[in-house]
């Protein structure tokens, strides 16, 4: 890897309080890709040979099953995938793509599990990441089998907006396909999921949202921390 990387590479919180041999040792044969959008970075069911971390961009995680596929989890900066599996020394259990141009650091999955055997401070970080997604899969099954359609739409429009700010207008970070994909619906009813929010204020022209009329989209949406705040 570049020695322009390792101050970015650093600073990511999964290396932040590594000791400094143990850090160079891990970096030793990584590497960064810069890759543009819908490239292919792993595919489930093959062994998984390297940790990803997303230092810019974002990628999507998917699934496919009997002609049928499934968008995930959308990963965004500072966050590493797939960490089970590379602890585990086992396949992937999702595919990889990116939907943006990003950049991604590789370390080689053998350096990693040595490291977490080494490195103390290391081994904590990566409980704390898996400790971390464990909670966003718990929030991601409560969004999904205790909230109607609507209320997903509407909860995630509002997450959307906080993310960008609070105007009130919002850039969709993936396409409506992606979106239903990721809300647990098909693209027509997430359509329909839209129409039934105009009265809420929520106008649509493709990409752009705006929200007209805050108060009434959170009375529809409830948002609660213990399934809203990716904080907890």
């Amino acid at each position: 890897m570049e020695s322009t990387d390792l101050p970015q590479a650093r600073a990511l919180p999964l290396f932040a309080t590594m000791a400094e041999a143990s850090f160079g040792r891990l970096m030793r044969a990584a590497r960064v890709e810069v890759l543009p959008a819908q490239t292919g970075l792993i595919r489930e069911g093959e062994p998984a040979d390297f940790l990803h971390v997303v230092v810019e961009g974002r990628v999507e995680l998917y699934a496919r099953w009997n002609g049928r596929e499934t968008v995930l989890e959308m990963v965004r900066p500072r966050r590493a995938f797939i960490l089970a599996a590379v602890l585990k020394d086992g396949v992937y259990l999702k595919s990889g793509r990116t939907s943006q141009r990003s950049r991604l650091l590789l370390i080689p999955a053998g350096d990693v599990r040595e490291a977490c055997s080494e490195d103390g401070a290391f081994a904590r970080a990566v409980l704390d990441e898996l400790a971390g997604c464990y909670r966003e899969l718990v929030k991601q099954q409560k969004d999904l089998k205790l909230r109607t359609a609507v209320e997903r739409l509407a909860n995630s429009l509002l997450a959307f907006d906080g993310e960008q700010n609070g105007g009130g207008s919002i850039e969709l970070p993936c396409d409506k396909r992606t979106l239903a994909s990721l809300l647990g619906m098909t693209p027509e009813n997430l359509s329909r999921a839209f129409a039934t929010l105009k009265p809420y204020g929520v106008e649509v022209d493709g990409a752009r949202i705006r929200l007209t009329d805050m108060a009434s989209l959170e009375r529809l949406a409830k948002p609660t921390p213990l399934i809203d705040d990716a904080t907890l």
